[in-house]
């Protein structure tokens, strides 16, 4: 089964074919380093993420680049006003992003950019594009792509060349350049910032010159996939893809992922209306990581979510519902003798249907509905001792499936949340964490357990009172128990 992805580029689906050694080679555009992750960030990462993963689990190797923007206009603005140097500033929001996709499960590319460190990279891609006259020096000092240089323009967003005017805004940047079309690759110094001495002269280089070289250096100068925000799309990666093919006269990159904006609660994120959440206020209001990365998966990547505190809710509660199957299922013993032809039936098709679902575009809800499927019927199956040992297994080889892309059923949120708690102390922000962190976090599940064990066994012996206190306990801790055929069951609130 072909993996079937949407491509930006032409806008139009086709099978996601690495190009040789069966290595997806894919560029994704990280961060840059100024300020702490927000949500929608985190979106993107996320569905890149489950990209990776299925395209493992479909037995493909990878190759992924993701580069670290260490330089620019606003981190030396914030850096000068903090009076920081640059590197200094730039490492603890990198370590920060970092710890945040940790939390999130996020699995780390293969290799990690830093712009900063591949300078005369992006200075040999600048002197090439000088020896054709696509790039030329401005009387500032800085340099500046040509676009009328390159016909096709615009093929990635599908941007009218002929349409952007003098004075329009092509490119946000604050020197002088010949056009308004034109886009900077080099910026001379100015006082009191950052720069390097080069023999393009002292400055240092444009956002998009940095990913272009990055991604030639490590990829070549044709590679599989490249992905990021839809906000990217222009004028980011269509100056991406002018200057690197200007260069090299080849295709950049043969395939584009875009992943759509995020909505929270039905509007634009936006801190001047309070809606907007990094991921640590998020820990610290109490919403758990795995929760947090199960709601931002929810909703397939083309297509724009709306964040909510009520999908929040939803989420956790249905988490719930996987883990404790998930549980039921690794515990059960296989009934001799009650086959089960419609639960096996069923299975099978559930698993043909996660398989599709996430081979047609990576659409991640109706993977997740096949699953929620046989969490259903595999519950009233094991109510009624009615489970094989080879429905047993194809359930639990489901539901590890499931987990190798969604990775939300083993419990970590834990140490992810007091990780938070631990940070927002040393920030002097103590102010942020919800109270009753403080109490459910000071548990451990191992704690939960022999609790539980010394409950059931007071409730053998017909102590009553002291299985009453431990529920009280407990639930003081924010952990609730469930009694049922199957025994006790627990959950945090």
């Amino acid at each position: 089964m072909d993996l079937n992805l949407f491509n930006t580029l032409g806008s139009h689906m086709e099978p996601l074919v690495p190009e040789r050694d069966n290595t997806l080679r894919m560029y994704c555009c990280g961060p840059t380093v100024y300020d702490y992750g927000h949500i929608g960030n985190f979106r993107t990462f996320l569905h890149v993420d489950v990209l990776r993963r299925y395209a493992r689990l479909r037995g493909m190797n990878l190759k992924h680049v993701m580069n670290i923007t260490d330089v620019d206009d606003k981190i030396i603005r914030n850096a000068t006003a903090a009076n920081m140097p640059i590197g200094e500033y730039t490492a603890k929001f990198e370590r920060a992003f970092f710890e945040d996709m940790d939390a999130l499960g996020v699995e780390r590319p293969e290799i990690i950019a830093r712009a900063t460190e591949n300078i005369d990279e992006m200075v040999a891609l600048i002197q090439r594009l000088a020896q054709q006259d696509t790039a030329y020096r401005a009387e500032d000092g800085s340099w500046y792509f040509r676009i009328a240089k390159f016909p096709k323009y615009g093929k990635l967003s599908g941007k009218d060349l002929e349409g952007i005017e003098d004075g329009a805004r092509v490119d946000v940047d604050e020197y002088e350049k010949d056009s308004a079309r034109d886009f900077a690759v080099w910026k001379a110094t100015k006082p009191g910032e950052a720069s390097w001495e080069t023999p393009l002269g002292p400055g240092r280089p444009g956002w998009h010159i940095e990913c272009s070289a990055m991604a030639m250096k490590h990829l070549g100068d044709t590679f599989d996939l490249h992905a990021g925000g839809e906000d990217l799309m222009f004028p980011h990666h269509e100056n991406e893809i002018a200057q690197s093919e200007s260069a090299s006269h080849k295709t950049f990159a043969r395939h584009w992922f875009h992943v759509r904006f995020l909505l929270v609660e039905g509007q634009k994120m936006s801190k001047s209306i309070g809606n907007f959440y990094t991921l640590r206020d998020l820990l610290l209001m109490g919403h758990k990581a795995s929760v947090i990365r199960f709601l931002l998966l929810s909703v397939p990547y083309r297509h724009q979510m709306n964040f909510t505190f009520d999908g929040l809710s939803e989420s956790g509660s249905a988490i719930d519902r996987l883990r404790t199957f998930a549980r039921r299922v690794g515990a059960a013993t296989p009934q001799a003798g009650t086959a089960n032809a419609t639960l096996s039936a069923l299975i099978a098709e559930k698993t043909a249907s996660f398989h599709a679902a996430l081979s047609n575009d990576l659409n991640t809800a109706e993977a997740r509905a096949a699953v929620f499927d046989i969490v259903r019927a595999g519950n009233i199956a094991l109510d009624a001792k009615a489970v094989t040992g080879e429905d047993l297994a194809a359930m639990q080889a489901l539901l590890a499936a499931f987990d190798a892309i969604f990775d939300v059923l083993v419990d970590r949120d834990d140490e992810r949340t007091c990780a938070a708690i631990a940070w927002a102390q040393h920030e002097g922000r103590e102010a942020q964490i919800a109270p009753h962190l403080l109490n459910t976090v000071s548990i451990t599940d191992a704690d939960i357990e022999a609790l539980v064990a010394e409950r059931s066994e007071a409730k053998r012996r017909r102590n009553f009172a002291r299985a009453d206190a431990i529920r009280t306990d407990l639930l003081d801790k924010g952990v609730v128990l469930e009694d049922g055929k199957a025994g006790v069951s627990w959950k945090r609130k």
